[in-house]
């Protein structure tokens, strides 16, 4: 089984996270959306809550799994049995931090990491962003799936 572990905050999942896993289910029999745990980053939304709206995002794809996670993802990786990272590039600022990520993990592992590049019309979303135009009252909507809505 071609397993991969999407890891991230997805605080919250933008498109251009959705984009990313959709177009990785060809590529893989099941996708594993990892919401890592950092207990030295503030938040905006609840790890619940985070969890909820990618669960609902995917609830009609059972190829995609929603967990969260704490420590190396190389770990998790071994205790899920995937051979593949999954990751998401918008520009050359996140292929060179993402490039070095891959090769330590890939230096204290066996796992590949596989890059897929956002859809030109998803690629300067990002949840920071997302989180800005939320704090200053802008639509939100138009950045992120469906079902992520805030009262």
């Amino acid at each position: 089984m071609r397993r991969a572990v999407f890891p991230g905050s997805f605080d919250p999942i933008t498109l251009g996270h959705f984009d990313i896993i959709n177009r990785a289910l060809p590529l893989f029999d099941e996708i594993i959306v990892a919401i890592g745990v950092n207990a030295d980053k503030k938040y905006m939304f609840s790890l619940e809550e985070r969890q909820r709206f990618i669960e609902d995002s995917f609830v009609d794809e059972p190829k995609v799994k929603v967990i969260t996670y704490e420590g190396l993802t190389i770990e998790l990786c071994a205790q899920m049995d995937a051979q593949f990272i999954l990751r998401g590039l918008r520009n050359p600022a996140d292929f060179e931090f993402e490039k070095a990520i891959a090769h330590t993990n890939r230096k204290l592992s066996e796992i590949e990491t596989v890059f897929l590049l956002t859809a030109a019309s998803t690629s300067y979303i990002s949840s920071s962003i997302v989180r800005d135009v939320l704090r200053n009252g802008g639509d939100y909507t138009v950045l992120v799936p469906d079902a992520v809505r805030v009262k």
